[in-house]
């Protein structure tokens, strides 16, 4: 359901929450009764036009008729009309006449239904997808900047959240980056393929048309490449039935599936550092975390997104089932699940990655406790550099080996039985058979010796891809970005 134009809420009548709560002013509009109808009214014009310029006896009059009435969409009488006719299509072509009576007689000349609805949900679809790119450029600028904030910040790497290798923070991020990199390139490709149905008539065959041009097959053809470029398209497909095929609705869906996943994979990964006090997300100074526990700050935001996230990868199954389940060349049993599934993918998506620019943008990383944890670990992981070390100055190899297995056994004993500190460094310096100091203890256990590569491999992923990648979109804006919960 669509939020009324003028954003009166509607208090005794169920409401979609993705207008109410989370999709964007800008998405809510691509998506509207205006913004469908409008197009309809174009579409109509397109065609009066083209079929002009073909030779049909159309006027100068009609058409500025037609134009003049496009945002004239009177829908009471609409509403009307479809109770009576039971068609929405011939229903707006009665309301659009009613406005146009000189024109009346030739709108939607030689047309079906979907010469509108097809061509329109086309055109609204890309224009979504344009939506979802400027917020998803602008998503990848937020996580690269907090990749290069953090670039150097040593911290705990994890496999089966149990702590392995420590990697940084920017590292971390990189991973995040690499996602939103590869949806955008299926986007832009995605957006690329798109065309128009174009004007094919009932089955497809334009047999209409070719009547309607007295057995003129090059009008036919013609008829489909003045329409898309009226429109703003390069191309219509080739071939159809009486709509484009299905399977195009699921190329779209696919890509904000493919976001959502993104978008799901970082929000976990916030949700953990967030139980783990390394990260917050932003948190207003009137914010409550919970209506029980006035202490709490919970990452409600990033559950948002998982949530939401959750949705559009279920939603995929619509388009799945819809594009396997078509009949020749058409069954009507696509259209209401269209109206739902595709709009709603991509609210969802919208509000996704407004959440997902705003925690990444406004949250606050702790490094004190990114330390604490990776102190915690580090004596365990720097036991091999130890031996190796201490190995070279003339020690005994398996000796140093046993000593290191006991001191480390009966450390992890004392943190899990009682809960203590992790003291394996004090008591490896206190055994005579290491013969360490203290300072070369601290060089052998700098957090920095043990991240690899990954300020690195960060600097140069953020150099060589990604300022490239913003630098082709340096003239596009910055996504309009706010969330109302």
């Amino acid at each position: 359901m669509i939020v009324p134009s003028k954003g009166r809420l509607m208090t005794d009548v169920y409401e979609n929450p993705l207008c109410t709560r989370y999709a964007s002013d800008e998405m809510k509009k691509i998506f509207s009764a205006d913004t469908k109808f409008s197009t309809w009214r174009k579409l109509w014009v397109a065609l009066a036009e083209s079929e002009k310029e073909l030779g049909i006896n159309i006027t100068d009059e009609q058409i500025k008729e037609l134009k003049d009435n496009i945002y004239n969409i009177d829908y009471d009488k609409a509403k009307k009309y479809e109770s009576e006719v039971r068609h929405d299509v011939m229903a707006h072509v009665k309301t659009y006449g009613d406005c146009c009576p000189n024109a009346a007689g030739i709108i939607h000349l030689g047309a079906t239904s979907c010469y509108v609805g097809d061509n329109t949900d086309i055109i609204l679809m890309r224009s979504g997808l344009e939506q979802i790119k400027k917020l998803l450029v602008s998503c990848i600028k937020a996580v690269a900047h907090f990749a290069e904030e953090h670039k150097s910040l040593p911290t705990l790497a994890y496999t089966h959240f149990q702590a392995a290798q420590p990697t940084t923070m920017g590292k971390r991020a990189t991973l995040w980056l690499q996602d939103l990199v590869s949806d955008l390139d299926k986007l832009e490709y995605t957006i690329s393929r798109l065309k128009l149905l174009g004007c094919k008539g009932t089955t497809g065959t334009g047999a209409s048309f070719l009547e309607l041009f007295e057995g003129d097959y090059e009008k036919v053809k013609a008829l489909d490449k003045l329409i898309a470029e009226k429109m703003g398209f390069s191309a219509c497909y080739s071939v159809s039935g009486q709509t484009y095929s299905r399977k195009v609705d699921f190329d779209v869906l696919a890509v904000l599936s493919g976001i959502a996943q993104s978008a799901a994979k970082f929000s976990n990964d916030i949700r953990l550092l967030s139980h783990l006090k390394e990260f917050d997300e932003p948190f207003e100074d009137k914010q409550i975390g919970s209506s029980a526990m006035a202490y709490k700050r919970n990452p409600m935001r990033s559950e948002r997104i998982a949530s939401l996230s959750r949705y559009v990868m279920a939603d995929i199954i619509n388009p799945s089932i819809t594009a396997a389940t078509q009949w020749f060349e058409r069954t009507l049993d696509d259209s209401a699940n269209k109206r739902i599934s595709v709009p709603e993918a991509f609210l969802a998506t919208d509000g996704i990655l407004a959440l997902y620019i705003n925690v990444v943008s406004g949250g606050t990383v702790y490094p004190k406790v990114v330390a604490k944890h990776l102190n915690e670990e580090i004596p365990f992981m720097a036991t091999e550099n130890i031996l190796m070390y201490c190995t070279k100055r003339g020690g005994d190899r398996q000796k140093l080996h046993e000593a290191i297995r006991e001191r480390s056994v009966a450390c992890a004993k004392q943190i899990k039985l009682n809960g203590a500190e992790n003291d394996l460094l004090e008591r490896i310096l206190n055994d005579e058979r290491f013969g360490l100091t203290v300072e070369e203890m601290n060089e052998l256990t700098d957090p920095k010796t043990f991240t690899g590569c990954a300020e690195k491999q960060t600097v140069e992923y953020l150099e060589y891809e990604i300022k490239p990648l913003l630098e082709k979109y340096r003239d596009m804006d910055d996504a309009n970005v706010s969330i109302n919960v």
